[in-house]
């Protein structure tokens, strides 16, 4: 994320019949606004499948420029230490998958045409089964770039799935068989990543230049922070540790 409140800050969770553990999908795409957001989405969800053989893909909107509280600390740098922190995190969840940053300014993604023929062109190389992505109806969000990565997930699927869409990029449209939204207000879907919370919290710690500020690890409260969340969504779902999203099959 950019330097901004902690992302696992408690909410209250409403379940009502959700839907639980979908197949093991073959390939996996999660497409987040800034490195480190796919690891608090859907950090352990992704683990889990990718020890049960799914290839997974990481796609990174933003260069998370901004993700300082330090305004001395240099742009470029930190943009080359987000990006080796984020490849070191989808090595500890164990994606086999490719990692590719769009290099948008942090703090000023656009949902634009260009940007979603971009995130089409690689749904349609990588052929996800499932996109996971923000909820970009989340009401009240203030975040510009989850917004509008949101809007890049729902809006890009749409146009790979259609021919008609890009034809000059020369590739076969592709359907996903759904999407996973995380953050979302009104959650219908859970995965139960029981044995699969510490690997989230690993690929988390990766990210040591939010450890001052997103994560807040100087307090020591971080990784009950991380597990607490995961307790919360499963005791509302009646189950372990979970994770939860809203799950969008009609595409």
């Amino acid at each position: 994320m950019s330097a901004a409140q902690n992302p696992l800050t408690p909410e209250p969770v409403t379940l009502r019949n959700p839907t639980c553990n979908i197949e093991t999908p073959s390939r996996a795409l999660a497409i987040g606004a800034h490195p480190d957001d796919v690891d608090f989405g859907c950090g352990a969800t992704l683990a889990k499948w990718a020890q049960a053989g799914c290839e997974v893909s990481f796609l990174v909107c933003t260069d998370g420029s901004k993700g300082t509280w330090d305004s001395s600390t240099s742009r470029d740098e930190l943009i080359a230490t987000r990006q080796r922190e984020q490849r070191d995190a989808a090595n500890i969840i164990g994606a086999t998958g490719e990692v590719i940053f769009l290099g948008q300014t942090d703090g000023e993604l656009e949902s634009n045409l260009a940007l979603r023929a971009e995130v089409t062109h690689w749904i349609r190389l990588l052929k996800p089964t499932v996109v996971l992505g923000h909820d970009p109806w989340k009401r009240y969000r203030i975040h510009p770039d989850h917004r509008h990565a949101g809007w890049l997930v729902t809006d890009s699927v749409v146009a790979a799935r259609d021919a008609t869409f890009f034809p000059e990029q020369g590739l076969q449209h592709h359907r996903p068989d759904m999407i996973l939204l995380w953050e979302a207000d009104e959650p219908d879907h859970v995965e139960d990543v029981s044995g699969f919370a510490d690997r989230k919290y690993e690929a988390l710690q990766a990210h040591r230049s939010q450890h001052v500020s997103t994560m807040s690890t100087d307090t020591g409260d971080f990784r009950s922070a991380v597990m607490a969340k995961l307790e919360t969504v499963g005791k509302a779902a009646g189950i372990g540790l979970a994770e939860a999203f809203k799950l969008l099959d009609d595409l």
